[in-house]
């Protein structure tokens, strides 16, 4: 994720900070000395990096810690709240009709930019349409047609006209129905003259209730004239920071931000139409200081529910801590955790289990932990409905019978049995109690942390 090792880094210094009630001044000279460096290779502006410094050390050598609050607790306060501050405010996105211009180079990732934002207006209640203008990219209608589709959201383009103002007026007209309309426009691989001029002229056709720039996390310094240009051409109001689920640095979208004097507005976090985020500073800072982020957790996983109850209309979650745990509760617990997204993001918002706990991690982990779960999925396509309602049925032969059938082996199966038994045992704590007692269980499991079969044994097969 964006700026990952300043998260990784400021973990490792905060941690050394264990244990002591004051900090003295080689302690945070030595954590600002982290950020700088982090921060520099993550292409932040030096202005920026030294203002932000500059902050953190003075506050954290001058203010003093609340009582009770550790040393490593003050000053990670300190710096969440300057790094907060430095990201700026989300920008404003008000759930009614409007027009957004969408504006970058080539390669920027626009056209899937438009397509997810549709997507995301569509699950706030509104009716949005994507109108593609770029004639100068082959493929882009065909592109942004398709992205449109995957994101059940009205489309409007015409590849065989060349005169993009014209199809932006024409968009407006035949998706008149629509509440947002997001105006795709068409990039080059540098700004050149003619880039500037056909959107400035789409502006004036279009009139936009806001323009925003969009950038790949991977752009470095040439951030500041990029932005600066644009914001001279149409005024910028916000920034959409592309692919951030790479290993991007993505400290040139901060400086762009700081450039245009606007904000960022969405985050691109994978290929999907549904990976896509609106930027909230307090919820990206923690997650990259390991903090988590129970809001965008919370709004995922209604996401999520909601998708599963789409596929399968007769699974309802609460029925789990009713009666019988089967392998098709099992098998819709997965698929919700799919619908959320990928793994490594999901564990980045649970306060706990991101930061720190996933630095110790191989890099590959969340991969494997993905085809752990794929596996468990084609073991299940293999079994009857009796075997996938009454697992506890299931005896030697028919596990070689479904290990065959499903191109596994035996200890596989297994292992999703073993995997089921632990979750549905976990759920039976869960049985019967009244809210008081519902509370003090999360409370535990939440205090236990741990993975596998431990507190947090609901995540069964997502754990090692």
């Amino acid at each position: 994720m964006v700026l990952d090792d300043l998260g990784s880094s400021l973990r490792d210094s905060l941690g050394e900070l264990s244990g002591q009630s004051r900090v003295t001044e080689a302690d945070v000279k030595d954590i600002v000395k982290e950020i700088q460096r982090s921060l520099l290779q993550a292409d932040v502006e030096v202005s920026l990096v030294m203002d932000l410094s500059d902050s953190i050390e003075e506050r954290a050598l001058e203010e003093e810690p609340p009582g009770g609050t550790s040393a490593r607790d003050h000053v990670l306060s300190i710096v969440y709240e300057e790094m907060v501050d430095l990201v700026g405010d989300s920008t404003e996105i008000p759930l009614e009709g409007q027009t957004i211009l969408l504006a970058g180079l080539q390669g920027s990732g626009k056209t899937t930019s438009a397509a997810k934002m549709a997507w995301w207006f569509s699950k706030k209640g509104l009716r949005p349409a994507v109108i593609q203008t770029d004639t100068f990219r082959p493929g882009a209608y065909d592109q942004a047609e398709e992205m449109a589709e995957r994101a059940e959201v009205d489309f409007y383009g015409d590849p065989d006209a060349d005169d993009p103002v014209q199809i932006a007026r024409d968009g407006l007209d035949a998706t008149s129905d629509a509440d947002v309309h997001i105006v795709d426009t068409a990039g080059r691989h540098a700004l050149e003259d003619d880039l500037i001029a056909e959107i400035e002229e789409i502006e004036r056709a279009v009139d936009p209730d806001r323009n925003l720039l969009v950038l790949d996390a991977a752009i470095g310094q040439g951030a500041k004239d990029q932005a600066r240009q644009f914001d001279d051409a149409i005024g910028i109001e916000g920034v959409v920071v592309t692919k951030l689920d790479g290993t991007a640095k993505g400290g040139g979208a901060l400086t762009a931000v700081n450039e245009t004097d606007s904000s960022i507005a969405f985050l691109g976090t994978g290929e999907t139409v549904e990976d896509v985020e609106r930027f909230e500073p307090s919820g990206f800072i923690s997650r990259l200081l390991g903090m988590g982020d129970l809001k965008q957790l919370t709004e995922r996983v209604e996401r999520a529910m909601e998708e599963t109850q789409e596929d399968d209309g007769d699974w309802d979650p609460e029925d789990m801590l009713k009666g019988e745990f089967t392998l098709k509760d099992m098998r819709r617990q997965m698929q919700a955790m799919n619908n959320m997204g990928p793994l490594d993001q999901v564990m980045d918002m649970i306060p706990g289990m991101g930061g720190g706990l996933m630095d110790e991690l191989p890099d590959d982990a969340m991969d494997v932990t993905q085809d752990r779960m794929r596996s468990f999925e084609v073991i299940m396509d293999s079994m009857t409905d009796a075997e996938l309602e009454n697992p506890r049925a299931i005896g030697a032969s028919q596990v070689e019978r479904i290990a065959r059938g499903s191109g596994t082996d035996a200890d596989r199966v297994r292992e999703l049995l073993e995997q089921h038994k632990m979750m549905s045992q976990t759920l039976k704590q869960f049985q019967g109690m009244g809210q008081g007692n519902m509370e003090r269980m999360m409370k535990k499991m939440q205090n236990q942390g741990g993975g596998g079969g431990g507190g947090m044994g609901g995540l069964g097969p997502f754990g090692d």
